[in-house]
């Protein structure tokens, strides 16, 4: 949905990439944007950010590492797949292997099992269609 690189983590670096998601994907209000307890995401700037969006914060409980399974499995093989095989010279260089690997093989050629073996942006788009129209 949306990602920021930068030399701390901090909250700048969270809110920019909320903003990308937001510009990216435009969503409802309502929303649930889902974060862990780091400082950077219960950061005052963070939450009102969601808030101003019309989005709604959610937080999974401390030590919990079921209610973000899927996020933290994508993180892992993003650490193995691509992190832990080079090291970059520039943080630019990073930032396009990063973005290659999400917006490139992750969302478009990777299937996932847990979407019935499609990619995300096949499943995506499987419901662009799936509108019921009324009948008069």
């Amino acid at each position: 949905m949306g990602w920021s690189i930068d030399s701390k983590q901090d909250a700048t670096l969270v809110v920019n990439a909320l903003d990308m998601a937001i510009r990216n994907r435009r969503p409802d209000t309502g929303g649930i944007v889902h974060a862990d307890h780091g400082t950077q995401f219960t950061s005052w700037v963070f939450g009102e950010k969601i808030r101003s969006a019309g989005l709604l914060p959610s937080f999974g409980t401390v030590g919990d590492g079921l209610d973000n399974a899927m996020m933290e499995s994508f993180w892992g093989s993003m650490q193995i797949e691509l992190l832990n095989r080079k090291k970059w010279k520039t943080r630019i260089g990073l930032a396009n292997a990063i973005f290659d690997y999400i917006e490139i093989f992750h969302n478009r050629q990777r299937r996932h099992s847990a979407l019935g073996y499609s990619t995300p942006i096949e499943y995506e788009l499987s419901f662009d269609n799936d509108t019921i129209r009324a009948v008069s």
